[in-house]
């Protein structure tokens, strides 16, 4: 089976432990950081903190809602989280948080997908392809704001 994957990437100007905290948390931080397009989000089971916690959501695109099923690991705590979805497909979606000289980092959010034989195949790989980079760029400035509020609310 054929894969192909999905990124984006920004720059934060918060340190990477926040970051990697909102990230993580999914029922305090994950979800305010979501754009209107993925809802519901709710932890399954686990703490709902990093690895083991197995968690539901809805992405809503083109007018159409799929439901997903996700556990999370960190194969590097505090630096990569992993979204392996088990319903309805076997897509993978990571979370990298890359620390630049303690009051930065630039986070990157990777989706790999098989992709389905044929010409529905071929469609869906086009619309994904085209959708998701605005939607993980949305993502990403959800993120920002979330984590540079915190900052200053340290201040």
């Amino acid at each position: 089976m054929t894969t192909y994957s999905v990124t984006g990437s920004l720059r934060i100007a918060a340190p990477a432990d926040r970051i990697y905290g909102i990230i993580s948390d999914y029922r305090n931080g994950h979800p305010h950081s979501l754009p209107k397009q993925f809802s519901n989000l709710r932890v399954e089971s686990g703490s709902g903190v990093g690895a083991g916690t197995t968690i539901r959501f809805e992405v809503t695109v083109l007018g159409r809602t799929d439901r997903y099923k996700a556990l999370v690991s960190e194969p590097e705590p505090g630096r990569v989280l992993v979204e392996r979805n088990m319903e309805p497909n076997d897509s993978v979606t990571t979370f990298i948080v890359d620390p630049e000289d303690g009051r930065a980092a630039t986070v990157t959010i990777r989706t790999e997908l098989n992709a389905r034989p044929g010409v529905m195949g071929a469609i869906e790989k086009f619309l994904i392809k085209r959708v998701m980079p605005g939607l993980y760029a949305q993502e990403l400035r959800l993120l920002e704001l979330r984590a540079t509020e915190a900052q200053a609310k340290e201040v």
